[in-house]
């Protein structure tokens, strides 16, 4: 699969895609944070206007969800490494904070 573009547009996807796959065959990912309706209700209503982000008004999971379970994925099958991530999200609130996690979790992964 190397080389090749796999979109999938919400978190149950990206879990059986990657689970699918195997992730020693996924050189990079690409994180959306609004993945559903509610999601985007929160970036025009609160995101873009007041740069604040709740998530009691998002009701479906997040690329911020994808990031934490794919993490969890590494810590539970003891790969050292995540794949090369890049986060191409228009939510500059949410991109910051799937940043965060992915950088904490380089850190804490290379100790493994």
């Amino acid at each position: 699969i190397k080389n090749d573009w796999i979109v999938v547009r919400n978190y149950d996807e990206f879990v059986d895609k990657v689970e699918e796959i195997g992730l020693e065959n996924i050189d990079t990912i690409s994180f959306d944070h609004d993945l559903g309706d509610t999601a985007m209700k929160e970036y025009f209503d609160n995101v873009s206007p007041n740069y604040k982000l709740d998530y009691d008004n998002i009701h479906e999971k997040t690329g911020y969800d994808c990031a934490k379970w794919l993490v969890g994925y590494c810590i539970q099958n003891t790969l050292p490494y995540l794949p090369e991530c890049s986060i191409h999200s228009a939510n500059p609130v949410g991109k910051a904070n799937i940043e965060s996690y992915l950088s904490n979790a380089k850190k804490h992964l290379n100790k493994l």
